[in-house]
């Protein structure tokens, strides 16, 4: 896991990616990253790839406070600044592009939420005035359908510009692009619903605009195939995605990124369905350990592992797994919101008093 990964598209030092993660710092009116957020990044750049914290392509696809953009050029400044630190430190970071569809809320966008069908949520979503129920979305027209692919084409461009190394386009926890896929969230009956390969037209429309902007070697997927979450039902996601990869494989993406869970463990299916560079994310209650990544990497599901909390906490992750160091942990309650502590003040292992320090070039 700590060895270097040489894949087609994409090279990194070591086989340890940082998952993107929602710390909800940005300022929830411009939606500009916070002035440390290039610091909390550059900690972390002895990650082999860092993957950003979800990026809102429009307004409407934000799903709670604090959340970043990518779509004006006050924003675009701010992620340069981020890019730059992060490249300073020898570190590669992709900008995660997101809309949440129906996982959002008046109350965070000032907006109803939109989604492939008007189908509700069930449970409760997190505004700024705190858990409240969730609302009925406004199902896409089939013009609006394509401002939004428009939309993750755009993001992907200022992506580039603002120094980000690639992109990550966000197909996973029940948001915009998995509720076209699901059949429980996309009851359409036009060209963008109905059968499975109908549902595939909107990711796919997604994935070809945003490789034609910045190329597919700059163009990475992340999907959740049979993930519960934000009540998603996927009884049939062995056929989906199954079709799915097979249309991806035309593209020649930078890397897939697969989040596997423990009642359905999608990477045995996908793995031998993807010849490409497949990163692995594993959904539990306990964070990845480094024995998890390492048998992944080893049995050849993965070639590259992603790990969530432990990078919270431990900003030289690397390293520490490299010394066998312990492990230090981050109280769930500093993990989002706009308090600043538990973001940047976790510090590197100090071995024997004498202070340590992990150089992230390769």
């Amino acid at each position: 896991m700590l060895e270097a990964f040489r894949g087609t598209a994409i090279q990194l030092p070591n086989r340890m990616a940082m998952a993107p993660m929602t710390r909800g710092r940005a300022d929830d009116l411009t939606g500009v990253p916070h002035p440390r957020t290039a610091e909390y990044y550059s900690q972390r750049a002895s990650a082999g790839l860092i993957v950003s914290e979800g990026i809102w392509v429009n307004k409407t696809g934000k799903s709670g406070p604090g959340i970043p953009g990518l779509v004006n050029e006050r924003q675009t400044e701010a992620w340069r600044e981020v890019t730059a630190a992060v490249h300073e430190e020898g570190g590669r970071i992709y900008a995660q592009l997101w809309h949440a569809g129906r996982v959002s809320h008046p109350g965070v966008t000032g907006r109803t939420p939109v989604a492939p069908s008007a189908v509700r949520q069930a449970g409760r979503i997190f505004s700024a005035d705190g858990w409240t129920d969730t609302v009925e979305p406004r199902a896409l027209g089939e013009e609006e359908i394509g401002e939004v692919v428009q939309d993750f084409a755009e993001a992907a461009r200022r992506a580039v510009e603002a120094g980000f190394d690639g992109v990550e386009l966000h197909g996973a926890n029940g948001y915009l692009i998995q509720e076209f896929l699901a059949g429980n969230t996309n009851r359409r009956e036009d060209r963008y619903g109905g059968s499975v390969a109908a549902r595939l037209t909107f990711p796919l429309e997604v994935v070809a605009a945003v490789t034609e902007q910045i190329g597919a070697a700059k163009v990475a997927l992340r999907i959740s195939p049979g993930n519960p979450e934000n009540d998603i039902v996927e009884d049939d996601w062995k056929e989906v995605y199954s079709r799915l990869l097979a249309e991806l494989r035309r593209h020649e993406l930078a890397y897939l990124h697969v989040i596997d869970t423990p009642d359905v463990e999608v990477l045995s299916h996908l793995r031998p369905l993807w010849p490409g560079t497949l990163v692995a994310n594993l959904r539990s209650e306990k964070p990845t350990s480094r024995a998890e990544g390492e048998s992944l990497i080893g049995s050849g599901l993965a070639d590259v592992v992603a790990f969530g909390r432990l990078f919270i906490a431990n900003p030289d992750l690397p390293a520490r797994f490299a010394l066998h160091a312990p492990l230090a942990e981050a109280d769930h309650d500093v993990y989002y919101g706009a308090r600043l502590d538990g973001y940047t003040d976790f510090p590197a292992f100090e071995p024997d008093s004498a202070k340590f320090a992990c150089s992230a070039r390769s």
